[in-house]
């Protein structure tokens, strides 16, 4: 049997596979074994690639951000923030929802993580929404859409694997995520106002300063947090990754000591959830490293290059690759979505005349939009989990959502200055800090 035979018998089972519900690392990782045997490799150069790929310093951030979101929710800061922003917005119809969005914000700021958003905000949140009126539905899909900015304000953990995986520094990344990650909670605070409107959501809450006053402290515990991290980065103090653990350092004696919050007991427990993730997220990075050296090999990314290149218009190209980013999207979560696609489209788009950082970015948020898509959609699961609410209710209730961010992310992609403007301002482009 010849060996692109049997790449295509590999291939068609581990969509079979995909379809059948099996973990995609396993399905991946099961496509990477048939694949060294198609083509007659040796299998240990699997264990050899993976260990080589995981042995970076960079990716000691992905676990210390995901940390950092379970110690900002134990130690009662994630609370703080929902406190400050319900002052400044219980005045608006619809102002606790918008408060809400502005919390994933801030907190999406020092986790970096979609998921850890959802959930910590959400289970805050949404005993309030339910009290105030609004509908459980969409209760649970405002919580679900707030998630999406997890990875795109920065810090963000995808960010990381991205800047990792395609070469491009990390410093950049980040500072390109901020202006698009404001208007996509600004979009959403829009989008909750008016629904909010129409169906009489919410309890108006009087304005008032010294409220305002009482709970800016507690949200200035996190928002030092991010001048931390943000200094530290672009002052050359530390790397992306130290700065990593400089948060994680911040936010556990701000927990201990400052909100008294967080308890010694609790640390195993609270660090062992954290663990967990990562146990999902980093094998998925192993076995894709392995993947993307079998697609090398085969000639898939060629492939793809000679196709779209061909295209010679970018605009068309950023068409393709916004759409295929869409509907893998719909079917993949986040991490094998950016480390399947990514490596393969980046470059062709490049080729083309992108900017690597606006590409980036719209590769991005097309991403976290994954996460409020059908039938996937992590987020939906998530607050599904939390709130008790059916998955398709949530799914219904978030469609203005999901309607208010492909709208964005096409303004985004026809604006670059969106996403250069804090680059260019920082005096930054291309010469940033690497991960490392």
């Amino acid at each position: 049997m010849s060996e692109g035979l049997l790449l295509i018998l590999a291939s068609g089972g581990a969509v079979a596979l995909f379809a059948l519900g099996t973990p995609i690392f396993l399905v991946m990782g099961l496509w990477v074994l048939a694949a060294h045997l198609a083509l007659d490799y040796s299998l240990a150069n699997i264990g050899n690639g993976m260990f080589e790929g995981l042995n970076s310093f960079a990716l000691l951030a992905a676990p210390l951000f995901i940390l950092t979101g379970d110690l900002i929710a134990g130690g009662g800061i994630a609370r703080r923030i929902t406190d400050f922003t319900l002052a400044l917005l219980g005045w608006l119809r619809g102002g606790l929802g918008m408060a809400s969005l502005t919390a994933c914000g801030i907190f999406a700021a020092i986790s970096g993580s979609n998921s850890a958003t959802t959930a910590t905000i959400g289970s805050i949140v949404y005993p309030t929404m339910k009290k105030q009126n609004y509908a459980s539905g969409f209760s649970a899909a405002t919580a679900s859409a707030g998630g999406c900015v997890g990875i795109i304000i920065p810090p963000s953990i995808l960010f990381i694997i991205y800047g990792y995986l395609n070469n491009v520094p990390v410093s950049e990344l980040f500072l390109a995520g901020i202006v698009p990650g404001f208007m996509m909670v600004v979009a959403m605070m829009l989008a909750c106002w008016f629904i909010s409107r129409r169906k009489s959501y919410g309890t108006i809450i009087p304005f008032k300063a010294s409220k305002v006053v009482e709970t800016a402290p507690g949200v200035s515990l996190a928002l030092a947090a991010v001048l931390l991290v943000l200094w530290g980065i672009y002052s050359g103090a530390f790397s992306p990754t130290e700065a990593a653990s400089v948060t994680v350092a911040y936010c556990l004696f701000a927990g201990l000591f400052l909100t008294r919050e967080l308890k010694l007991r609790e640390l195993p427990n609270l660090i062992f959830r954290s663990a967990l993730i990562i146990g999902i997220v980093i094998p998925l990075v192993a076995v894709s490293i392995m993947m993307q050296q079998m697609f090398a090999v085969i000639g898939v990314a060629r492939f793809v290059a000679d196709v779209l290149g061909g295209i010679g218009v970018y605009q068309i190209v950023l068409i393709v690759c916004m759409v295929a980013v869409f509907v893998a999207g719909t079917l993949l979560e986040s991490v094998p979505l950016t480390i399947i696609l990514a490596p393969i489209l980046a470059p062709v788009a490049v080729s083309v005349g992108a900017d690597p950082f606006h590409f980036a970015v719209v590769f991005m948020v097309g991403g976290a939009i994954g996460f409020i898509t059908p039938p996937f959609g992590l987020n939906l699961f998530v607050a599904s989990t939390i709130t008790g609410v059916p998955y398709l209710r949530i799914a219904r209730a978030v469609l203005p959502y999901l309607a208010t961010l492909l709208t964005t992310w096409i303004i985004i992609a026809i604006f670059p200055q969106l996403t250069l403007f804090m680059i260019e301002l920082a005096g930054l482009g291309g010469g940033g800090l690497t991960m490392e």
